[in-house]
C-alpha cells in the first residue's frame, strides 16, 4: 500500500442485510422501552431534578430474603474454599467438570429461579453477593454463572416465557442445564439491524441457519437463547425473534472454542446452525420482539457484571493493604509514601462507592418500585471502568511483582498473588454486555428521552410541517415549565440535607448539595447542546460520553452518601463509612469538574480531522520502521450459511 492509498472498507462475508445508519438506529429505537411507568432516580438526575427521596432512606431486603441469602452465601463460601482451585483453572484454561457438577449440586445454577421450579429464589442483592464471592476465587466461574442466569434462558423465560416454557425449562436450568445467549455474529455486534442468522417458518417449525460468535457458555451449554431474523411473509410479521434451542439439536456445530487474554476458563465459542428445526412452541414472545426481550433482560442482568467488579475491588484493597504495610522503601512502608497512599485511598473509596451503587440498584430492582434501566446501565459502565483502574493501580503498587504471574512468584518462594491475572480478567468487562462506547450512547439516549418526546419531531427531517408545528407547541409548554427550575435549587441553600451531617462525622451534606447543583448544570448543558446541534446531536459522541460520565459520577456520589448514612444509622461501621464516602466524593468532584470543562473545551473536532487523515493514508509514513507480526487471513471470518466442515467441540457437562 502506498503512503497515500486510502484504507478500503472491509467487505463483510455471509448474508448480512444491507442497512443504512438511519435504518440501524430505527431498529434500535424500536427495541428500547418507550414508556416510563415508574419513577427513575437517574432519569430525573439527567433532567436536573435531584430526587433524593427515591433512594433515601436506603431500601432494605425482607428478613426472610436475608436469612435465605446468608445461608446460601455460607454454603457457597465453604464450597469456594474447598472445591474451587482458581490457579488450576487459570493454568489449564478450563473449569474442571467436577467443579461444575459441585456447583450444580449446590444449587448455584438456580440462584435466581423461583423455588417452585427447583431454584433458590435469591433476591438480586444476594445473587450479586454470590457472584462477587465466587468471582473473587475464579472470574471464569463468575462469568459462567452470570451468563447462564443473567442473560441465558432463565431470565427471558421468567419475564416473557409462556407457562409451558417455564414448566419445561426452568427446572432443568435450576439444577442441571447450563444455558447460553447467542446474539453476536462475526460481522454483527451492537448493530443488530444487520443480523444474518435466519429463522424461516416451515409448518409448525422454524428452520435456523447462520453463525454466532462469542457464545459465552456455548461450548458446554445444554440450552441456548438464539436471536434470529424471521423473514416477513403471509401470517408472519417477521423481525428479530428469540428462541429457546436445545444445544444438541441436529445441525448445530460448535466449531471453535475461543481463547482470550483473560478469563481463560471461559467456555466461549463459535456456533453454526444449519437447517436446525425449532418448534414454534420454543419461540419466546412474538415474532419481532427479540431485541426488546434482550434489552429488557439486560435491564437487571447488567447488574451481575458490576457485582463481580465489586468483588475485584475488595480483593485489590486487601492485597494493597497487606502488601503496602510490609514492603519498605526508604526506611518506611510504601503505604506511608504519598504517591502510593493516594492509590490505596482511590481503591478503598472507589470500592465503597461501587458497592453502594450495586447494592442500591439491586435492592431497587428487588422492590420493583422504580425503573432502573439507567441505574443498571450506569452501574455496568462505571463498575467496569473503575474496576480496571483499581486493578491497574494494584499492579503499580506491587511493582515488578504485579507484572509477574502467580505461578512464577510461587516458584521462587513468594506469595502467589495473581494481580496481573486480575487486570487481564477485568479488561473484558469494558466490552461485555455493551462496550463502554455503546453504553455511553445507550444511556445518553435514555437521558434525553424527555427532550425527544416533546421536541424530537422538530429535528426529524422526515416529519411533515404539521408534525413540526405540533412539536413546537409541545416543546414551548414543556420548556416554559422546566427551564426556570434549573436556575436555583436546594443545593444552593446552606444546611440542606442536614441529616447527612451528624455530629462527629464528615459533612456529606455538602456533597449532596454539590450533586444537586451539578445535576441542574448537567441538564442545562444538555439542553444547550441540543439547541446548538439539533439533529447532529447524535453524532457528538464525545460530548454525549462526557454527559453520561458526569451522570455516573453523580449517581455514585449519591449512592455512597446514602449507604454511609444507612450504615451509620444501623451502627455498622458508620464512622468509617462516612470517611470513605467523604473521600470518594472529594475524588469524584475533581473528575466531574474536569468532565464539565471538557464538554466545551476538547479536541473532538481536531480528532475527527486526524482520523480522516489516518484512514486516507495521509500518515501511513508514520507506520514505517516496524514489522507486523499478525498472521494471514481476513479481518472478519466467513459466516456464509451452510453445513459445517469443522469438528463439533460441544461438550456438555454431565
Amino acid at each position: 500500500m502506498s503512503a497515500t492509498q486510502p484504507v478500503q472498507p472491509v467487505q463483510p462475508s455471509g448474508a448480512q442485510p444491507k442497512v443504512t445508519e438511519r435504518e440501524a438506529r430505527q431498529v434500535a429505537e424500536a427495541a428500547r422501552e418507550q414508556d416510563w411507568r415508574k419513577p427513575s432516580f437517574a432519569k430525573e438526575l439527567f433532567l436536573g431534578r435531584f430526587r433524593l427521596d427515591l433512594i433515601h432512606p436506603h431500601p432494605l431486603p425482607a428478613d426472610e430474603d436475608v436469612r435465605r441469602g446468608e445461608a446460601f452465601l455460607a454454603r457457597l463460601r465453604e464450597f469456594c474454599e474447598t472445591s474451587i482451585d482458581g490457579a488450576r483453572i487459570e493454568r489449564e484454561a478450563k473449569i474442571p467438570d467436577e467443579t461444575v457438577r459441585g456447583l450444580k449440586e449446590l444449587g448455584a445454577l438456580g440462584m435466581k429461579i423461583d423455588p417452585k421450579y427447583g431454584g433458590l429464589g435469591l433476591t438480586q442483592v444476594y445473587y450479586n453477593k454470590a457472584l462477587a464471592l465466587v468471582g473473587s476465587v475464579s472470574p471464569a466461574i463468575g462469568a459462567l454463572l452470570s451468563a447462564h442466569q443473567s442473560i441465558g434462558v432463565p431470565q427471558p423465560l421468567k419475564m416473557f416465557g409462556t407457562q409451558e416454557q417455564k414448566d419445561a425449562y426452568l427446572p432443568r436450568c435450576a439444577t442441571t442445564a447450563i444455558s447460553a445467549f447467542l446474539l453476536t455474529e462475526p460481522d454483527v455486534g451492537s448493530d443488530p439491524a444487520r443480523l444474518a442468522t435466519t429463522a424461516v417458518p416451515d409448518g409448525d417449525d422454524y428452520v435456523l441457519d447462520g453463525v454466532k460468535l462469542w457464545t459465552t457458555n456455548g461450548v458446554v451449554a445444554d440450552l441456548l437463547v438464539v436471536m434470529a431474523r424471521v423473514p416477513k411473509s403471509e401470517n408472519h410479521r417477521g423481525g428479530i425473534t428469540a428462541f429457546v434451542v436445545e444445544a444438541d439439536s441436529p445441525g448445530i456445530t460448535v466449531e471453535h472454542r475461543n481463547a482470550f487474554m483473560g478469563l481463560r476458563g471461559l467456555e466461549n465459542g463459535v456456533t453454526r446452525f444449519h437447517r436446525v428445526r425449532v418448534p414454534a412452541g420454543q419461540r419466546i414472545g412474538a415474532e419481532g420482539a427479540g431485541l426488546k426481550i434482550a434489552l429488557t433482560t439486560l435491564n437487571t442482568g447488567r447488574l451481575s457484571l458490576p457485582a463481580m467488579c465489586v468483588g475485584a475491588g475488595k480483593w485489590c484493597l486487601k492485597i494493597a493493604r497487606e502488601w503496602s504495610g510490609v514492603r519498605e522503601q526508604w526506611g518506611r512502608p510504601v503505604a506511608q509514601h504519598e504517591a502510593v497512599g493516594a492509590k490505596i485511598s482511590f481503591i478503598a473509596a472507589t470500592t465503597f462507592a461501587l458497592e453502594a451503587v450495586v447494592d442500591l440498584a439491586s435492592q431497587m430492582a428487588d422492590e420493583d418500585r422504580n425503573d432502573i434501566r439507567i441505574e443498571a446501565a450506569l452501574a455496568k459502565l462505571y463498575g467496569s471502568e473503575m474496576a480496571c483502574l483499581m486493578a491497574d493501580e494494584l499492579v503499580q503498587i506491587r511493582g515488578g511483582r504485579g507484572f509477574e504471574t502467580a505461578d512464577s512468584l510461587a516458584a521462587r518462594g513468594e506469595r502467589a498473588v495473581p494481580a496481573e491475572q486480575m487486570l487481564r480478567d477485568l479488561r473484558i468487562n469494558r466490552i461485555f454486555e455493551g462496550s463502554t462506547e455503546i453504553m455511553h450512547l445507550l444511556i445518553a439516549r435514555e437521558a434525553v428521552d424527555a427532550h425527544l418526546s416533546v421536541a424530537g419531531d422538530l429535528i426529524d427531517p422526515d416529519k411533515a410541517l404539521g408534525d413540526k408545528a405540533k412539536a413546537t407547541a409541545r416543546a414551548a409548554g414543556f420548556y416554559a415549565r422546566w427551564l426556570p427550575k434549573l436556575a436555583t435549587g436546594p443545593g444552593q441553600v446552606p444546611g440542606t440535607y442536614r441529616a447527612f451531617h451528624p455530629g462527629g462525622h464528615p459533612d456529606l451534606s455538602t456533597h449532596l448539595r454539590y450533586v444537586e447543583r451539578s445535576a441542574r448544570k448537567l441538564a442545562r448543558s444538555t439542553f444547550y447542546a441540543m439547541s446548538r446541534w439539533q439533529g447532529r446531536m447524535e453524532t457528538k459522541q464525545g460530548f454525549l460520553g462526557r454527559i453520561v460520565d458526569i451522570g455516573a459520577e453523580l449517581f455514585a456520589m449519591s449512592a455512597a452518601c446514602v449507604r454511609a448514612e444507612h450504615l451509620r444509622a444501623t451502627g455498622a461501621h458508620g464512622r468509617e463509612a462516612y470517611q470513605l464516602a467523604d473521600a470518594f466524593c472529594e475524588q469524584s468532584r475533581l473528575r466531574v469538574e474536569e468532565l464539565f470543562g471538557r464538554l466545551w473545551s476538547n479536541t473532538d473536532d481536531l480528532d475527527r480531522k486526524v482520523v480522516a487523515g489516518v484512514l486516507s493514508g495521509t500518515y501511513a509514513w508514520l507506520e514505517e520502521g516496524v514489522l507486523d507480526p499478525s498472521g494471514e487471513g481476513p479481518w472478519i471470518a466467513d459466516a456464509t450459511p451452510g453445513p459445517s466442515t469443522q469438528k463439533n467441540v460441544h461438550r456438555p457437562i454431565r
